[in-house]
């Protein structure tokens, strides 16, 4: 359980972005909290883009998804689809704002494929130049959660260039691996879009950062840890295992070392609903938005 001390600041707020966003981005996470004991938190792979605005102190990453990338910290953060976990720690205090993008949005926000992106994270700013740390700035000036998503909402509008699509095929290959939960085989991805496996990977790979395999494993995993804190009580692994496309319960606990870096019961004692460390990074079980993802 999360140690707070008296006086403490614990406030987690969730919210949809205006419904012309809603093909590019799925939600909106504000967090601050202060007086809480230190605490390292796990950001998980997801199917989502992590953009974060801080609000006061920057966002502390101790380990990346590519050990090859120096620990740092960082006022703003825009990370891609990794298939590891990052280490984030906090001190007592955080605050700012998490916006959870769709990948196939990543050329109308940013610019580029979010294979540019891929398991790697940069200061929002090296993307997106000036606009990310004004936008931080009018974050902070912002007096309520309310008023901050109106913020993100006129700026992210003013930066969509909906001409900024991915060759349709790819839509449909990620639409499609995204309501099977992961269970398509790349061969029938394959016979969908009408391009070789090797094709479809190679452009796959570009446009998300991932290859078609390793975006179901990240989307069976994301649905699994979801469904595994959402539950009171949590349910038994080896009906989740079946539940979510696991080949058995081994293969869901080897599959959470892999992308958690724990197995599962130890990630849901650490990080679950009921130590509630960390509220910003994928905090919640939020279902997606529609658009990309239908």
């Amino acid at each position: 359980m999360t140690t707070r001390a008296a006086g403490a600041v614990d406030e987690a707020v969730r919210a949809r972005p205006a419904t012309a966003l809603r093909p590019y981005v799925a939600w909106y996470s504000g967090y601050r909290q202060r007086g809480l004991a230190p605490a390292v938190h796990r950001g998980l792979p997801s199917p989502y883009l992590t953009y974060i605005l801080t609000l006061d102190e920057p966002l502390v990453v101790a380990g990346h998804p590519d050990p090859a990338q120096p620990p740092g910290s960082y006022p703003t953060l825009l990370g891609g689809l990794h298939t590891s976990p990052a280490l984030i720690t906090h001190e007592g205090a955080q605050s700012g704002v998490q916006i959870a993008v769709h990948p196939l949005a990543a050329r109308a926000l940013f610019g580029l494929p979010a294979g540019e992106l891929a398991g790697i994270d940069v200061p929002a700013e090296e993307v997106l130049g000036r606009l990310a740390p004004e936008l931080r700035e009018r974050l902070h000036a912002a007096a309520d959660w309310t008023e901050r998503f109106a913020v993100l909402d006129a700026a992210l509008l003013r930066a969509a260039r909906p001409s900024g699509l991915v060759p349709p095929e790819v839509g449909r290959a990620w639409r499609a691996l995204r309501r099977s939960g992961g269970a398509l085989p790349v061969a029938e991805l394959a016979r969908e879009t009408g391009w070789s496996a090797r094709h479809l990977q190679d452009r796959f790979r570009r446009e998300t950062g991932l290859t078609p395999k390793a975006a179901a494993r990240v989307i069976r995993f994301d649905r699994a840890r979801h469904l595994l804190a959402a539950g009171s009580p949590p349910p038994r692994l080896a009906e989740l295992a079946a539940r979510c496309g696991y080949f058995d319960q081994a293969h869901l606990a080897r599959e959470f070392r892999a992308l958690a870096g724990a197995a599962p019961s130890v990630w849901l004692a650490t990080e679950g609903p009921e130590a509630a460390k960390f509220r910003n990074v994928q905090g919640g079980a939020a279902r997606a938005a529609a658009g990309w993802e239908a």
